[in-house]
């Protein structure tokens, strides 16, 4: 389905017609696969450059690591990573830049800078605030599923429904306009191994929110399990997963390693416009 997602600054992409590919920029010392490799400024912007230059539309820039086990930073540490990230990548380039974030106060200062899109990993539910945020400074807004500090019901598709309508009701009772929200599963936010396969191979009913989809399976543990591989030799699994889930019926792919995904996703959209007659 086409649809176009509204975002701040005037922006907006179109969803639906062929994958969007968000290049994940991480700018910490510990993240999971790629902590230490973009954590100054030039490094930052040349990483930005060459994925833009590979197919990405979106840079998702995040200054803390959410993988199982890191140690948290405060708002200011955060701030001071990802701030100068932002400036640089806004004032040399055109591309969709997002930020990673759960913090309002942080996500504020990040669409000040120049941030189009707040992709928020605890779904609104950690700091509501965002939500008033995106509704005063047309963010586009990202809503993440996770399992994390919570009881969770033990059907996968049913827990995303149970946690994701809380998350929709906060962005509606702040008056976000239903044009700026996509929502995520949140592959691997406590969901093990077999959980994750479950909600890929049921994907295809959470189309029933009626939002576009985005999904993040890029390096994480799912793809090692299967592969038996460490995380930065995952990348063709991770396209495997991008394929499977295009076809499925999601709209954008956030990813470590772009020209790898973008190949998996042509290939898949090239199926769909088959499929579609086109």
């Amino acid at each position: 389905m086409r649809r176009e997602w509204r975002l701040a600054h005037g922006r907006s992409l179109i969803l639906g017609e062929e994958a969007i590919i968000m290049g994940i920029l991480n700018v910490t010392p510990d993240s999971f696969s790629d902590g230490g490799l973009h954590d100054d400024l030039p490094r930052a912007l040349a990483a930005a450059r060459a994925m833009r230059q590979a197919g990405a539309a979106i840079i998702d820039v995040g200054g803390e690591s959410t993988r199982p086990g890191a140690e948290p930073v405060d708002a200011a540490t955060e701030q001071a990573r990802i701030l100068p990230v932002i400036e640089a990548i806004a004032g040399e380039t055109d591309c969709i830049i997002s930020v990673d974030t759960y913090r309002e106060e942080t996500a504020r200062r990040a669409v000040a800078s120049g941030a189009h899109i707040v992709n928020d990993v605890w779904g609104l539910q950690r700091e509501p605030g965002i939500a008033n945020l995106a509704a005063e400074t047309g963010a586009g807004l990202v809503i993440m599923h996770t399992g994390r500090e919570r009881e969770r019901d033990p059907d996968v598709i049913a827990d995303q429904f149970a946690f994701l309508n809380r998350s929709l009701a906060i962005a509606r009772a702040a008056n976000v306009e239903e044009s700026r929200i996509v929502l995520d599963p949140g592959f691997g936010f406590a969901k093990d191994s077999q959980e994750n396969i479950a909600l890929m191979a049921r994907f295809t009913e959470l189309q029933k929110f009626g939002f576009p989809l985005l999904v993040g399976t890029s390096r994480k543990r799912l793809i090692g399990s299967l592969t038996g591989r460490e995380a930065a030799d995952r990348d063709v699994g991770t396209a495997a997963t991008s394929a499977i889930l295009r076809l499925a019926g999601a709209d954008i792919f956030r990813v470590h390693n772009v020209a790898v995904n973008r190949d998996a996703l042509v290939v898949a959209d090239a199926i769909l416009k088959s499929r579609a007659g086109a």
